[in-house]
């Protein structure tokens, strides 16, 4: 079951590195939106509902947005599973959380989260984290 707890800390860390990038190509659409609203102001287009104006203001603030909660969502996904592979108990806890988030996210998300929660639910993935000081120091 040790193997599988690693893997699951390994799976966690490689979720967030591909969310944090999808968060920061969304920021780079952000990005291009804002470009796009910025020349549209200096051409001096008129204000109004069907303008690209405004078009490209919603489509930054959402896709800002959008990279911001990606970001966070992959950094916490990397944060918890650095110490879950050291066997930290809160961690476990944070995993099952994630885990249980990621279960909506078809289709990788909820293997993973289901995965997760098979692993450290599992009543000898639990005693891992139990004495888990003393079983990584010994380790070593």
């Amino acid at each position: 079951m040790s193997a599988h707890v690693d893997f699951v800390g390994i799976l966690l860390i490689i979720w967030g590195v591909l969310t944090a990038l999808i968060g920061l190509s969304m920021l780079s659409l952000g990005v291009g939106a804002v470009a796009i609203l910025a020349s549209a102001n200096r051409a001096g287009a008129p204000a109004g509902p069907g303008n690209v104006a405004v078009a490209a203001g919603l489509t930054a603030a959402t896709f800002g947005t959008l990279a911001i909660i990606a970001i966070i969502w992959g950094a916490a996904h990397v944060a918890v599973g650095v110490p879950l592979r050291r066997r930290r108990p809160l961690a476990r806890i944070l995993a099952l959380t994630l885990g249980a988030v990621d279960i909506v996210l078809l289709p990788y998300g909820t293997a993973l989260g289901c995965y997760a929660m098979w692993v450290l639910l599992n009543e000898e993935g639990k005693e891992l984290f139990n004495d888990a000081p003393r079983k990584h120091e010994t380790a070593k």
